[in-house]
């Protein structure tokens, strides 16, 4: 396993990429509504990376054909963008983007619900957060990396959720996926000591049923479910700092 350490410049860089993602986030936020297809939000999505000066890191990505993923409702990642997926009240979208900026990368995703939803996807949404907060209570130097892991899977688990186990959070830096991979539940392992100038996507992704899931057999990349319970994604690129993580992405 290869972890490196940002210099100053480094995370400069990644902080633009970063800060233009939260915006991102907040434009697309206010295009959620009933009868928007998923595919206009991927062709905004892609409209405001680049007049930012920067470039999508998911379009292309090992074949990948969008900006941002857009998953709904059972889909927990990976959802392509359709003309055909047409957002309907009472359901809850995930969007999951990412850019470069001069080679240095973002990550973030969040969830919300289309027009009204139920108490039990509010409950749902706002959980998959609380987790991400509850994980990066531990993203401190000399912390281990399964402190972080393991307050997001018991933060899930007290509340009734399934955790999805076949998908992790990541480093990030120069290229989308670095080492170190972030588990969402108690790992065995200790993982990695944290060292100032790292950088992680940490990214729960928390279900309202098992947290089993399966690939799409017929597109090879939306990922559901496998009992169709709803599920929220919530993640940030941060900092290890001398002191308390840095949220980058907000």
């Amino acid at each position: 396993m290869s972890v490196t350490l940002k210099t100053d410049e480094e995370i400069g860089l990644m902080r633009v990429a970063c800060k233009n993602l939260a915006k991102l986030h907040e434009e697309l936020k206010d295009l959620i509504r009933p009868g928007i297809t998923t595919l206009e939000i991927d062709r905004r999505a892609e409209e405001i990376i680049t007049s930012m000066g920067c470039t999508p890191n998911f379009k292309g990505y090992e074949g990948f054909p969008a900006s941002v993923c857009v998953s709904v409702n059972d889909e927990v990642v990976h959802g392509i963008p359709s003309a055909e997926r047409i957002l309907q009240d009472g359901d809850i979208v995930s969007l999951d983007s990412g850019m470069i900026y001069k080679g240095w990368h973002s990550d973030g995703a969040r969830t919300w619900g289309v027009g009204n939803i139920s108490g039990e996807a509010k409950e749902l949404i706002r959980i998959t957060e609380e987790c991400f907060y509850k994980g990066i209570e531990k993203a401190r130097p000399g912390n281990h990396l399964y402190e972080i892991s393991a307050a997001i899977g018991e933060w899930a688990t007290s509340h009734g959720y399934g955790v999805v186990r076949d998908l992790v959070g990541h480093g990030i830096g120069r290229s989308m996926h670095e080492d170190p991979d972030i588990y969402n539940y108690p790992q065995e392992d200790e993982g990695i000591r944290l060292e100032p100038g790292m950088t992680l996507a940490i990214e729960p992704m928390i279900a309202a049923g098992s947290g089993a899931v399966e690939w799409d057999k017929k597109d090879g990349w939306t990922v559901r479910t496998v009992d169709h319970s709803l599920c929220a994604h919530y993640e940030n690129t941060i900092l290890i700092t001398e002191d308390e993580p840095e949220i980058l992405s907000l």
